[in-house]
């Protein structure tokens, strides 16, 4: 059997049903597929995610809430590469993106891509966003 890697995305404050709802919204061929949630009794706040499955342009990724509270966030150093197939489909991206976020490049041409742009979303999550 094969080893599977799969990005895992830590919230903090409950905000990982909402993260993986809005980048669900934002690029095509995408589902929240599994969601365990804590009940009452259990450690993380009732309803905040314990483990949840979702796909981004057919990839799998993982989402939990933390119900401790950590020194550290999302940081730059990280972040989730996109191959956009069209200039409207990474402006629109980076447009949903950037909104209440952080820009890091703007979408330009910066030599070494055509339209390139970096940002970190609302909830700290960054996005390097690549005209194909």
């Amino acid at each position: 059997m094969s080893q599977t890697f799969t990005p895992f995305l830590t919230f903090q404050n409950g905000q990982a049903e909402a993260a993986m709802t809005f980048y669900c919204s934002v690029f095509p061929d995408s589902q929240i597929t599994r969601i365990n949630r804590y009940t009452v009794g259990m450690p993380g706040p009732e309803g905040t995610v314990i483990t949840a499955e979702f796909t981004l342009g057919g990839r799998t990724f993982m989402a939990s809430d933390s119900f401790i509270t950590h020194d550290w966030d999302f940081t730059p150093a990280i972040s989730v590469y996109v191959e956009c197939q069209s200039r409207a489909e990474l402006e629109a991206a980076f447009a949903a993106l950037s909104e209440g976020g952080r820009v890091y490049m703007p979408a330009d041409n910066y030599g070494f891509s055509q339209l390139f742009g970096w940002v970190g979303d609302r909830f700290g999550v960054t996005w390097q966003l690549n005209l194909a």
